[in-house]
């Protein structure tokens, strides 16, 4: 079944965001854009966005604004962002992104083969913790459910019959679930920094091999 995320292009140039519709369509993942900070956040807080190319400097709203956002909201702080920016990699930006938990720093006029290599990693990662993260709450569901039919058929017979109070059984259940949870969120915060220093060297040998 296809993934229904999506990855969001912000830009406020027509020019950039046709630049880099073009490059990410061999990817074949759903492509959707934003003209301005506003307007990616509405994008960003109707769900569905599984990674956000996003440019530094557009008037009103910044791309920093837009992720500094992003990052005090339960619901998109753990989304992806690489940030675009035609104006240099200055340590002041370089700091303040990193910071917020971005991804990447990406320059532009981009380069479609590195800049898929980059997204492919992100995007997949993110997909991959989504994925793992249901399956804990459907299986954390299926739990609950097991429990209140023992608690029920524990209160209908008057005893326990020697088992674990299903009350105590449900803290060691959900203890385990919020373990397996926390290693998840562990395991995708390293498939995304292996992704970004990835992404570099494969982008690294592929400008050495076009050479």
């Amino acid at each position: 079944m296809p993934s229904e995320a999506k990855i969001l292009l912000v830009d406020d140039h027509e020019d950039t965001l046709y630049a880099l519709e073009s490059a990410l369509a061999p990817l074949g993942y759903h492509l959707t854009r934003a003209t301005s900070g506003e307007a990616a956040l509405k994008e960003v807080l109707r769900g569905q966005v599984g990674l956000l190319l996003l440019d530094v400097r557009m008037p009103g709203v910044s791309g920093l604004d837009v992720v500094r956002y992003m990052r005090g909201v339960e619901q998109t702080q753990h989304i992806p962002v690489i940030l675009l920016t035609g104006f240099g990699l200055d340590a002041e930006l370089t700091a303040a992104a990193f910071r917020l938990g971005v991804a990447d720093l990406v320059m532009k006029p981009i380069d479609p083969w590195s800049l898929r290599t980059k997204v492919r990693y992100l995007f997949d990662a993110h997909e991959r913790a989504h994925a793992l993260e249901r399956e804990v709450r459907e299986l954390r569901a299926r739990l609950k459910d097991r429990e209140d039919r023992d608690d029920r058929g524990a209160r209908g017979h008057g005893h326990t019959g020697g088992r674990v109070v299903p009350a105590q059984r449900e803290r060691t259940d959900d203890d385990a679930l919020d373990d397996a949870l926390d290693d998840v969120k562990g395991d995708v915060k390293g498939d995304v920094g292996d992704a970004r220093d990835d992404a570099r060297h494969d982008a690294r040998d592929g400008a050495n091999d076009r050479a």
